[in-house]
C-alpha cells in the first residue's frame, strides 16, 4: 500500500510555514519517526504554528497547541468529538469502560461511579494509602538501590485494588501489571496505516499479549463471581456496580463489570505511578528542593505517620507534585475525533479529523511559562503567572472526561511523598539512563533506579528559644 503524508500547518501571519524542504522530504522518514516515536512527531509538528495537520494516507491528523483552541475542543465544543482511534485500539484491554465508552453509556457510568469518588470517601481512603506506603518504605534498606518505578508501581496497584474493590493485588494475582505493559505497548501502532491488524498477527510478542489477557480475564472472571455470590455484604465499588440497576431493572453484566474493573485498575494505579516516579527522580536531581520537603514535612509531621488531614498542611509538597505533571504529565496526549468540521483560527479540520491536544507539549510552551524546562514548584505560588490560560495546565484531562479519580490522585501522590520524604533521601543512580516512553501515559523507559539513603528528621528549633 502507498502511503502519501502531507503536511498543512495552519500557520497564520505571525508564524512561518513548514520550509520546502521538510514539506519535500521522503515520507517514510515521517512514518517511521510515527513508530518510532508519537511525541517526537507531535513535536515536530507543534513547531508549526497553533494548529498542524499532517495527513496520513486518507486520515488528517490535528493537532491544537493554543490552550483557548484545546478548551474549544475539550470544554465548551466537547459534544462535537468523541474518542479517537487510539482508544479504539485499547478497547481491546478495557472494554467499554468508562475510559473508552461515549454518550448516554459513559454518563451513566460517570453516574454510578461518583459516589465512590466524592470528597468525603476520599479522605476515607486516606489511611489506606499512608498504611500501604509505610509498608513500601519500612522495607527498604539503607544504600540499597531499587527501581523507584518499579515500587510506585506495586504500591499504587494494591492501593487501588483495596480501597476501590477491597481486593487484595499486591502481588498481583491476575498479572495485571504484565498485561497492562504489554498492552500499552501496543499503542504505537495505533496511528500506523493498517496499525488495526498488528494484534491480531502470529507474531510471539502478540501471543504473548494475548496470553496475558486471557490470564487477567479468568482472574477477573473469578472475582467476580465471588463477589456476587456475596450478595452485596462489602461496601467498596464493585459491590456497587454489581448491585446497580438499569432503568428496567437489569443489572450490568459479567463482561460490562469485568470492563469497569480492569479500566480503574489501570487508570486508579498507573497514571499515579508514573506521576510518583517523574517526581522522584526531579527530588533526587534537585536536592535543593528535596531539603526544602524534607524541612516541611518534619515541621508538619514532627515523626507522625502523613493522614488525609494534613494534605491542606503541605503546600509545598502539592506544588512539587503540581510542577512534575507539568513537566512529566502522565497522561501526555489527548485525542478525539471530530464529528463535524471544525473551524480554528482560520483553518478547517473536516469532521473525521483525529484532533490532538498534548499537554506535555503545551505545558513546556514558553509563551505561558517562564523558563518552561526548569523544576520550580514556586511558580505555583498564589499570584504568580496570574496571566496564564485556564487551558495551560490541564494533566488531567478537562469536560465530562475530566478524570473522575483526579482527587483521589492528588491524595495519594501526596501521601506517599510525604512518606517517602519522612524517611528516605533518593539520589538517582547517574549510571542509569532516564529516558520518556510516550505509550497511553509518559512511563520512563528503563524504570528509575535510586540509591536510598535513610535520614534523620530535622531538628526543630525550640519553641521556647
Amino acid at each position: 500500500m502507498t502511503t502519501r503524508l502531507s503536511i498543512d500547518t495552519g500557520a497564520t501571519a505571525e508564524q512561518a510555514p513548514l520550509p520546502p524542504s521538510a514539506r519535500s522530504r521522503y515520507p517514510g522518514e515521517f512514518l517511521a519517526l510515527l513508530a518510532r516515536n508519537h511525541l517526537a512527531m507531535f513535536q515536530r509538528m507543534a513547531m508549526h504554528g497553533d494548529v498542524a495537520q499532517v495527513r496520513l494516507g486518507r486520515q488528517r491528523l490535528v493537532l491544537l497547541n493554543h490552550p483557548d483552541d484545546i478548551q474549544r475542543m475539550l470544554a465548551t465544543e466537547q459534544r462535537n468529538f468523541v474518542k479517537g482511534r487510539a482508544l479504539e485500539r485499547v478497547k481491546i484491554l478495557l472494554g467499554e469502560g468508562l475510559l473508552t465508552s461515549e454518550g448516554p453509556r459513559h454518563l451513566r457510568q460517570r453516574r454510578l461511579m461518583q459516589p465512590a469518588f466524592h470528597r468525603d470517601r476520599v479522605a476515607g481512603y486516606g489511611a489506606v494509602m499512608s498504611d500501604y506506603a509505610r509498608e513500601m518504605v519500612d522495607a527498604w534498606q539503607d544504600g540499597a538501590v531499587l527501581d523507584v518505578h518499579d515500587e510506585m508501581m506495586r504500591l499504587t496497584r494494591a492501593i487501588a485494588g483495596k480501597t476501590l474493590f477491597d481486593l487484595d493485588v499486591g502481588h498481583d494475582p491476575g498479572g495485571v501489571q504484565e498485561t497492562i505493559g504489554l498492552s500499552l505497548r501496543l499503542y504505537r501502532y495505533a496511528l500506523l496505516p493498517g496499525g488495526g491488524v498488528v494484534e491480531y498477527l502470529p507474531l510471539p510478542f502478540v501471543r504473548r499479549v494475548q496470553r496475558a489477557r486471557a490470564r487477567l480475564n479468568a482472574w477477573l472472571a473469578d472475582t467476580i463471581r465471588v463477589r456476587r455470590a456475596e450478595h452485596g455484604t462489602r461496601a467498596d465499588l464493585l459491590s456497587l456496580l454489581l448491585a446497580a440497576r438499569d432503568e428496567d431493572g437489569s443489572a450490568m453484566s459479567d463482561e460490562e463489570v469485568r470492563d469497569e474493573l480492569v479500566t480503574l485498575l489501570l487508570a486508579g494505579h498507573e497514571t499515579t505511578a508514573v506521576a510518583l516516579s517523574w517526581s522522584c527522580y526531579l527530588l533526587s536531581s534537585h536536592p535543593l528542593i528535596q531539603g526544602r520537603l524534607h524541612a516541611e514535612v518534619d515541621a508538619v509531621l514532627d515523626g507522625r505517620p502523613p493522614t488525609a488531614d494534613d494534605i491542606p498542611r503541605l503546600p509545598y509538597l502539592r506544588r512539587i507534585l503540581a510542577e512534575s505533571m507539568r513537566l512529566y504529565p502522565p497522561a501526555w496526549i489527548i485525542e478525539r475525533r471530530a464529528l463535524r468540521d471544525f473551524l480554528v483560527r482560520g483553518t478547517r479540520v473536516p469532521a473525521g479529523s483525529l484532533v490532538y491536544a498534548s499537554p506535555f507539549l503545551v505545558h513546556h510552551d514558553g509563551r505561558w511559562y517562564q523558563d518552561p524546562e526548569h523544576f520550580d514548584p514556586d511558580r505555583w505560588l498564589p499570584g504568580r503567572d496570574g496571566t496564564r490560560p485556564k487551558f495551560a495546565y490541564f494533566p488531567f484531562g478537562a469536560g465530562t472526561r475530566v478524570c473522575i479519580g483526579e482527587q483521589f490522585a492528588w491524595m495519594e501522590g501526596m501521601l506517599i511523598l510525604a512518606t517517602i520524604a519522612q524517611r528516605w533521601q533518593l539520589q538517582h543512580d547517574f549510571t542509569h539512563e532516564v529516558a520518556m516512553e510516550p505509550l497511553v501515559t509518559l512511563r520512563p523507559k528503563f524504570g528509575m533506579r535510586m540509591r536510598l539513603f535513610r535520614r534523620a528528621p530535622l531538628r526543630q528549633p525550640d519553641a521556647a528559644a
